[in-house]
């Protein structure tokens, strides 16, 4: 069912970094190791409602219908830009997380999953990629796009929480020298924005 093409490709997609793995590291390396697998997570369970509107048929409307895309994607844009905004907002405080009030597990995991959500080109890239892995003959294509899609996501949680990890290794460097985690924080922050602008200028093609 799952095939070695598929496994090898998806490990390739999945490493290659991108929005979530930078929102990982960034909560691995500020945050801390629990912080990083509740990011990673958010990112992962953000990958479910693509593949739902691969299967079901909605990323063709996406595809097809300008309005629906800019919409979903100036969305993303402006989740973006707010993510940005706020990290840079809380620049020189991370040397202090230990007084500072700690953001919930659960409203990191948010962030991750909002940020998946808010990108029309990843559905988009389910359509494209899921059917080439379905042998024409199968009985089941639904199913078979499931088992797919889950696969998918167990690699991109796995995959991101290494890269979690490994910013966690470096923490205590960046959150006991003020100078290094505010320039690193704004490094972040600067990132973000560039994303959110690549975003703003991409076509549905």
């Amino acid at each position: 069912m799952i095939s070695i093409e598929f496994l090898i490709t998806s490990f390739i997609v999945v490493l290659i970094p991108g929005t979530g793995v930078l929102y990982t590291v960034a909560a691995g390396l500020f945050k801390g190791k629990r912080a990083s697998i509740s990011a990673a997570l958010g990112c992962t369970l953000g990958i479910i409602p693509s593949i739902l509107a691969c299967i079901m048929g909605l990323s063709v409307i996406i595809h097809t219908s300008a309005l629906a895309f800019q919409f979903v994607k100036y969305a993303g844009v402006v989740y973006l830009l707010y993510l940005a905004w706020s990290m840079l907002k809380s620049s020189s405080s991370l040397t202090l997380e230990e007084n500072q009030k700690k953001q919930s597990l659960t409203s990191i995991a948010f962030k991750g999953f909002m940020i998946n959500i808010l990108n029309p080109k990843l559905t988009i890239f389910f359509l494209a990629f899921l059917p080439q892995f379905i042998p024409s003959q199968i009985q089941s294509p639904v199913d078979s796009m499931l088992i797919l899609g889950l696969a998918f996501m167990a690699m991109t949680f796995l995959v991101f929480i290494v890269y979690g990890l490994l910013a966690t290794v470096i923490r205590n460097y960046v959150i006991h020298s003020e100078k290094i985690s505010i320039i690193i924080q704004r490094v972040f922050a600067g990132s973000f924005a560039a994303l959110g602008l690549k975003l703003a200028f991409t076509s549905r093609e």
